[in-house]
């Protein structure tokens, strides 16, 4: 008998300097997401497609320096433009990443400095796909802080 794959929720919370609005519509937008939606300054984005209603999908291409592209993609679960995004995620390459669908869920929250964005990627084996996951969201987090200062 196998025994079940244990997974876990990654949160992390951050402050951006821009309004819930702003963010929520770079996060959502193809010709934004294509400045910052990536971990580090050396991948790059070959597509980002979006079809933004509940139950549209999306697909976001990754190539890393090394020159491997990965694929990203799933739907739209909950959309309430500027508060919540809910969506599911997969990776199609299942050999490098396994055959896991998990759902990641972003809450654009107002505040004094501008937004607290809390982000729930829920489902996530424990391991080393967590901790990539980890490092991912973490740096496109700060990539997305920096395209935000640049709008």
């Amino acid at each position: 008998m196998v025994a079940p794959i244990e997974r876990q929720t990654l949160t992390i919370r951050r402050v951006l300097k821009a309004p819930p609005e702003l963010v929520f519509d770079v996060w959502t937008q193809p010709e934004h997401m294509l400045r910052w939606f990536s971990p580090a300054e050396s991948y790059t984005n070959p597509f980002i497609e979006v079809d933004l209603r509940v139950g549209g999908a999306y697909r976001i291409a990754f190539l890393s320096p090394e020159g491997v592209q990965s694929i990203v993609g799933g739907r739209y679960l909950e959309i309430a433009r500027p508060d919540k995004l809910v969506f599911s995620w997969k990776w199609e390459d299942h050999d490098r990443f396994g055959d896991h669908e998990t759902t990641v869920s972003l809450e654009f929250n107002a505040c004094d400095e501008g937004t607290e964005l809390v982000m729930n990627h829920e489902g996530l084996p424990v391991g080393p796909m967590l901790e990539e996951h980890n490092w991912g969201w973490q740096g496109t987090l700060r990539r997305l802080e920096k395209a935000l200062a640049a709008t």
